[in-house]
């Protein structure tokens, strides 16, 4: 379908004849001021326009009009298709996730690159869900509001730094703020993913406390627990295992998962993790239609194209017939 974006731009149809009209030429006498009282100037009369260029002047100011009307043509509405997931992430920033027990691609990284390189990955997935971004450490922070604009979900967890949200672990108030920010959505749409590889150890909420609060919202928690099992570090008589996730509190992520209709998983290396989010986003999407949009193709450049046309062939002949006058 065909129309205008500014239709209202005809008012300004009858300018050029208003302007013509209203603002009469002076007289030669008023025009210039000559300091000899004896001196006058006789009037000049000019051959009237004639002919087609007042045509062709007229036809580049309708061309013009109808360029600054913006012409478009408007396709047919197309629904937005959305999953109807709201999901919230929420990863541990605590100074344990800079230990290095992570084995991704075969080789070794830190807990935090390693959530980065594969929760990245799950973000870039998710085409169709709301995301938030939630990052906690003694302090749980939202970084990145519930948005459709997962590229600036992902560059937010990116730029993100151990220990930028404290060195200690609030479990609690990462889900608290993140039940805040689900509560009003849906209830079939609240999802909560928490990362995190230690114990609650501060924070105003207590993680029990939080996931009543999230069960009473009716939001899902998924939990995701990563460090290894076993670690060889340096010592007085030589190298020896220890098991770097001695304070991973797995039974309080196991409960709260369970009493928010979650699941908990354990991911000591990348593999593990990876498949961790991969089961959660084989989550089921709840059916949504987003909401109508009708694409718009602009057509203005067309008239304005005629109408610079029209103007260099009104142009052009009187600045070629001037050029004989000037070589004589």
């Amino acid at each position: 379908m065909f129309e205008f974006a500014w239709p209202w731009v005809v008012v300004a149809l009858p300018l050029p004849w208003l302007l013509r009209h209203l603002l009469q030429p002076s007289a030669p006498g008023q025009a210039l001021h000559l300091p000899q009282p004896g001196l006058q100037l006789t009037k000049v009369v000019g051959r009237a326009t004639h002919g087609i260029v007042p045509w062709l002047l007229a036809l580049a100011w309708l061309c013009l009009l109808t360029a600054a009307a913006r012409p478009q043509w408007v396709g047919p509405p197309q629904a937005q298709q959305r999953s109807g997931r709201a999901l919230m992430l929420a990863v541990d920033l605590s100074g344990s996730m800079r230990t290095e027990d992570m084995d991704l691609a075969g080789q070794p990284v830190s807990r935090f690159e390693a959530v980065e390189a594969i929760a990245g990955d799950f973000i870039h997935r998710r085409s169709g869900d709301e995301m938030g971004l939630i990052l906690f450490g003694s302090q749980a922070f939202l970084v990145t509001p519930l948005t459709y604009d997962l590229s600036a979900v992902r560059a937010q967890l990116q730029s993100a730094v151990v220990g930028l949200a404290g060195t200690e672990t609030a479990i609690g108030d990462a889900i608290a703020v993140a039940v805040k920010r689900l509560s009003a959505l849906p209830e079939q749409a609240r999802v909560l993913v928490l990362l995190t590889d230690g114990v609650n150890n501060t924070g105003n909420i207590t993680p029990r406390e939080a996931a009543h609060a999230a069960k009473a919202a009716g939001v899902r928690i998924y939990t995701i627990g990563v460090g290894a099992t076993q670690m060889r570090v340096p010592g007085f008589f030589g190298s020896q295992l220890i098991n770097p996730s001695a304070d991973l509190d797995a039974d309080m992520l196991t409960t709260i998962a369970k009493e928010t209709g979650g699941q908990f998983f354990r991911a000591t290396d990348g593999t593990e993790l990876a498949d961790a989010y991969r089961a959660i986003d084989a989550l089921e999407p709840m059916p949504q239609q987003g909401p109508t949009l009708r694409p718009r193709h602009e057509l203005f450049r067309w008239p304005l194209a005629a109408a610079i046309l029209l103007l260099l062939l009104v142009i052009a002949p009187r600045r070629f017939a001037r050029l004989p006058e000037q070589a004589a």
